[in-house]
């Protein structure tokens, strides 16, 4: 229990009257209606929650009205971030304006929430609201003794409502053995539903998460809520339908999560498609660090709903890779593959039972396929659709009506910024394409050294480039300079050096922005631009027919991608 938060000394409660004041001073016809009208508990797979967190009455009703017409199949009334609360009134009102299933909330300051008074009248007010019918209520499991002790005399016999017993850890993820014994614990201090949130500084913790519901699923046959907190934990809540669990938190928007990691209920529903997962929902994912910027998810699932595939498509925020794919959970039969990008393409070669021979060329991989028996086998399908992207920028540049596309790239200089596992594929895939020189720069001299080598090009430093002396045909950024949030005002090549050097086409692999600096400034000195999103999606596509295949649908893949940037596309027929 050591993991747990530690509750702080509370003043004794006075049993005679906790609760019963406040109880008591509902009207008669009132307490009536509640007895008549319970709400009814929610009787689907793993439910679309939603957390209202507003600070007045009306915002909070507002925000029910706004969780129901999303698509919520349980609202969470979080009473603790109210400003001014009188729980005989307020919980009847709020129950009244919400058609579906509610969670009433009172987290206090030591379990993480926003209530820092004292215990007597936050039990009062939980059990106000399960004698108001409310469907659920949820009580931590270090207050569980005194919530019990505090019942008014037969309203748990008399009531319907369902008791959750929760146990948050905001630090890290429990052992498999903690994990079940704070289980064991909630049920028995007489949990009708248990709920464990836990802090995840490793994806591979996530494991133990699936690990404790696939238990209590087989062996107790309780329900259980299982929540991994923070970006690394966020896999548990997209894919919470296929591990089991009896919910998940979406925010309403973006910006009004109730914990970390939260998605929002709109991603949910339209993007992972939890309504529709069910444990043999096959999953594919996106491995890198950072990770919370990739479109992947976006354009992945669309294609695969269009494929009527029962298949979801998650990012993996991954720091040690050779640690995640030696975690059980994410070798097993349900993980298909993953696509692998910074900084774990290069590594991801030493991980593969078997190499596609460009790849092993190459020396990097973007796509990992599950072989049977859990091993892997690596694909590159960078090179092939950056190269694509630039001969077609390099076809328009020249009018292209008479250019053949294939050869457009013979004998020129192409210049590459970057020495990772995107550069590889690039710089190999012009050596294929018969480029009469590649250059390569980079941060590292070394690196750029190594790789030139491997490819039969030269290497210069980063400021030979920068200074505008050395001249080229392409200039191809494989770094992550440029991309939205951190760096978007960054450019790799200042635009002076850019003039000087006289390239005819500029190629960013960074597709967020859709413009980058650099491909801005390119376009101001007269170049012809090839957008990182060409790429992104021509990978994405091979990557989907290596997954499933299928044929990808990349018209709807592009159009995805570019309205949750929040641009407009047309489809072309």
């Amino acid at each position: 229990m050591s993991a747990l938060p530690v509750r702080p000394m509370i003043p004794p409660v006075n049993r005679s009257t906790s609760g019963k004041n406040i109880l008591a001073s509902l009207p008669r016809r009132v307490a009536t209606a509640i007895r008549a009208s319970p709400q009814t508990p929610y009787s689907g797979s793993c439910a679309l929650t939603t957390s209202v967190i507003a600070c007045t009455m009306s915002e909070a009703l507002g925000e029910i009205n706004q969780a129901v017409e999303s698509g919520a199949d349980i609202v969470e009334l979080r009473i603790d971030f109210l400003r001014s609360f009188n729980a005989a009134r307020d919980i009847r009102v709020l129950l009244d304006a919400c058609p579906v299933p509610c969670i009433v909330t009172y987290r206090p300051a030591w379990e993480g929430g926003q209530y820092e008074g004292e215990e007597e009248p936050r039990l009062a007010a939980l059990w106000t609201a399960v004698e108001c019918g409310a469907a659920y209520i949820d009580c931590e499991l270090l207050a569980a003794g005194e919530f019990f002790a505090a019942a008014p005399e037969g309203t748990r016999e008399r009531s319907a409502t369902q008791i959750i017993l929760s146990s948050h850890n905001y630090e890290n993820v429990p052992s498999e053995e903690e994990l079940a014994k704070i289980h064991a614990q909630c049920v028995a201090a007489g949990a009708d539903i248990v709920k464990i949130a836990a802090m995840v500084n490793d994806v591979t913790h996530v494991a133990r998460l699936e690990s404790l519901l696939a238990g209590a699923k087989c062996f107790s046959g309780q329900d259980t809520i299982v929540l991994g907190m923070g970006e690394a934990g966020q896999v548990s809540r997209l894919l919470a339908a296929k591990f089991g669990s009896f919910l998940t938190f979406g925010a309403l928007r973006s910006g009004a999560e109730s914990a970390p990691g939260q998605p929002t209920l709109a991603q949910l529903r339209d993007i992972y498609r939890l309504p529709k997962q069910s444990t043999k929902t096959k999953v594919m994912g996106v491995i890198g660090n950072p990770i919370s910027q990739s479109k992947s998810p976006v354009l992945h699932n669309i294609s695969l709903e269009a494929a009527g595939l029962d298949a979801c498509y998650v990012p993996l925020l991954v720091n040690d890779i050779g640690e995640f794919l030696s975690t059980p959970l994410f070798t097993s039969d349900s993980f298909m593959g993953f696509s692998v990008t910074i900084p774990h393409k290069e590594l991801a070669v030493m991980w593969c039972e078997e190499l596609d021979p460009v790849a092993k060329k190459i020396g990097a991989v973007n796509t990992l396929v599950r072989l049977p028996g859990g091993n892997f086998k690596g694909y590159n399908t960078d090179y092939s659709a950056a190269i694509t992207t630039i001969e077609r920028a390099y076809a328009a540049h020249l009018s292209g009506n008479t250019c053949d596309t294939e050869t457009v790239l013979r004998g020129k200089t192409i210049i590459v910024v970057g020495a990772g596992g995107a550069a590889r594929g690039l710089a190999f895939g012009a050596a294929f394409k018969g480029a009469g020189r590649i250059i390569i720069a980079n941060r590292s001299f070394e690196r750029a050294q190594a790789l030139a080598l491997a490819c039969g090009g030269e290497a210069v430093t980063l400021d030979d480039i920068r200074s505008g002396a050395v001249k080229g045909d392409v200039l191809a950024n494989t770094t992550s300079l440029g991309m939205y949030p951190d760096s978007v005002d960054i450019t790799p090549v200042p635009k002076e050096a850019l003039q000087a050097a006289g390239f005819k086409v500029v190629f960013d692999a960074v597709y967020n922005p859709l413009e980058t600096r650099l491909l801005r400034e390119a376009k101001e000195c007269g170049c012809t631009q090839a957008s990182g999103l060409d790429m992104f999606v021509g990978q994405a596509a091979q990557q989907f027919e290596l997954f499933t295949g299928k044929k990808a649908a990349e018209a709807l893949m592009r159009k995805a991608v570019l309205e949750d940037m929040g641009l407009e596309y047309a489809v072309k027929l």
